[in-house]
């Protein structure tokens, strides 16, 4: 299997995982349950909500996609 390939399966997984996660965190916060806080922490540490989780989906399902359209234009040319 190639490195294109291993990539986009990866991209792609991860990108599930984040995609539930995000979908768990936010019906959880319409419950008004809320696992990490929303308001920015001492120190300045960054706050994590569900919006995390789907922009981490978004940039993983965009990195699957850009993989497999390179694999399938490396193998056009062989």
């Amino acid at each position: 299997m190639n490195l294109e390939k291993q990539l986009s399966m990866a991209a792609y997984w991860i990108g599930i995982v984040s995609t539930v996660l995000a979908l768990i965190l936010r019906g959880l916060a319409v419950l008004g349950v809320f696992i990490f806080p929303s308001v920015p922490l001492a120190g300045g540490k960054i706050p994590v909500s569900y919006h995390t989780f789907l922009e981490g989906a978004l940039l993983f399902f965009t990195m699957a996609i850009a993989s497999t359209v390179i694999a399938w234009a490396k193998a056009q040319k062989a």
